[in-house]
């Protein structure tokens, strides 16, 4: 494990040091300040020459400076002679626009697949992209890794009695399904219409929910307009208990108030793939730690063994 250096910007340097634990090596120093005008300043401390280099750094809140810190810091990387980059995005932001599903609109999930890649990266490790074609939008190797045992473990061990996985839209289906499998549960649908891109109506639930205790389940809650609404919809339809299994806890404008003042939401369960600050810890909110998984990618990687094992939903 010599030769690999993983290092770090300022978006989730915490998970970073986590996975450098797992993988029992010192994350590497990089230092990311600022100009006086606010221009970002990086500079590689440690000597990353011919080593393979992984730079962890989600493109999360601030998205903007979280993003062009990573750019930056994979050309530090580039110009310091590393043998080959892999840029590990926990979260990768502006995913959400990945179709022309209006007029006039821009797909940002392939502009910033473009940028990263014209950055000088080799590979991309990610974990439950918005929408899995965004693999596509690379023309570099991605490693596309999913949460769902990491969180279906936290539930197993509660030992829940009589569960459905309800899947808050259409398109969240197939990973709904494989909850429900991996769980031994039931599956419901809720049929909702969205109405902005933060709120949506929910029109009908599709599938035996009452008396259960339901687990909804999605790939990240932003504002949680459409959580909260779901949860209200479900415990409506005679569901006993309702949890939330969430990959990415965006958690922007008015969310955790709302999740806090949600009496029907038992828990949310997220991961650190986006940071929790203080101010966003609350009761209901439970965080697991991805750093295993990435580690174990990761360490795949470097030693150029198969990490399909990683991918699989179902085990």
């Amino acid at each position: 494990m010599s030769e690999i250096c993983i290092l770090s910007g300022n978006a989730n340097k915490e998970l970073a040091e986590k996975i450098c634990k797992c993988l029992d090596i010192p994350l590497g120093e990089a230092m990311c300040g600022r100009f006086s005008e606010g221009e970002i300043r990086v500079q590689i401390v440690s000597n990353v020459r011919g080593k393979d280099v992984f730079i962890v750094q989600p493109t999360c809140s601030p998205t903007n400076d979280n993003l062009m810190e990573l750019l930056i810091l994979i050309d530090a990387v580039k110009r310091a002679s590393a043998r080959r980059i892999t840029a590990v995005l926990p979260f990768y932001g502006y995913a959400r626009q990945d179709r022309k599903d209006q007029p006039r609109v821009p797909i940002t999930a392939k502009l910033v697949a473009n940028i990263i890649t014209a950055a000088g990266v080799d590979r991309v490790l990610t974990m439950d992209l918005h929408a899995s074609q965004i693999q596509g939008f690379f023309d570099i190797p991605v490693d596309h890794l999913y949460a769902i045992n990491t969180l279906c473990e936290y539930f197993e061990a509660m030992n829940l009695k009589n569960v459905v996985i309800v899947s808050p839209d259409v398109g969240g289906i197939r990973m709904a399904r494989a909850y429900a499998k991996r769980l031994g549960a039931g599956l419901a649908i809720i049929d909702k219409r969205r109405m902005s891109p933060e709120e949506t109506e929910v029109m009908n639930i599709l599938g035996k929910v009452k008396g259960k205790n339901a687990i909804l389940v999605d790939d990240l809650v932003a504002t949680g307009g459409s959580l909260v609404e779901a949860i209200t919809a479900l415990k409506e339809a005679g569901v006993d208990k309702v949890f939330a299994a969430v990959s990415h806890g965006v958690l922007s404008g008015p969310a955790v108030e709302r999740l806090g003042n949600c009496k029907a939401l038992e828990e949310l369960v997220i991961t650190d793939s986006i940071p929790l600050s203080k101010a966003k810890k609350i009761a209901k909110i439970k965080q697991l730690t991805v750093a295993p998984l990435l580690a174990e990618a990761i360490k795949r990687i470097h030693n150029e063994q198969s990490i399909s094992c990683l991918f699989d939903v179902n085990r």
